[in-house]
């Protein structure tokens, strides 16, 4: 049994996207908070526990297992069958800025690879996101 629950480790990718470039923007913030409010994955999510969700994934990801033990945790908690949607969410936080930093697409790339997404799956995941993130002119 895993030591934190699916949500849990939906919020720690989340964090880890944001957090993986050094800072964590506001956009990337409101997109998280917009995130555990609107998805059914969050449906039995309590909303008080993100702060300190949050707070224990920056701990975590400072700690000496760093970024190794926040992955562990997400792939023991999240069913495999579930993987695309940590992937979608990283995407997701990641674009919500406007732009991915160097450090952001490397991340993307380790959790790819980490939880074994599919190339076809990860490029649709990721057209997607795309997508969403288009504007008219002003």
């Amino acid at each position: 049994m895993s030591t934190i629950s699916p949500e849990t480790a939906l919020v720690y990718i989340m964090v880890s996207i944001s957090a993986s470039d050094e800072q964590m923007t506001d956009n990337e913030l409101t997109r998280m908070t917009g995130i555990v409010g609107y998805l059914p994955a969050f449906r039995n999510y309590n909303v008080e526990r993100l702060r300190s969700d949050t707070q224990t994934c920056i701990d975590l990801l400072q700690s000496e297992e760093g970024l190794d033990a926040v992955l562990g945790l997400v792939e023991e908690a999240v069913p495999e069958t579930h993987f695309d949607l940590v992937y979608a969410l990283a995407c997701e936080v990641a674009a919500s800025d406007g732009s991915l930093s160097q450090e952001e697409l490397r991340l993307l790339e380790m959790i790819r690879h980490y939880l074994d997404i599919d190339r076809l799956t990860a490029a649709a995941i990721e057209r997607g996101i795309a997508s969403r993130q288009k504007s008219f002119p002003d």
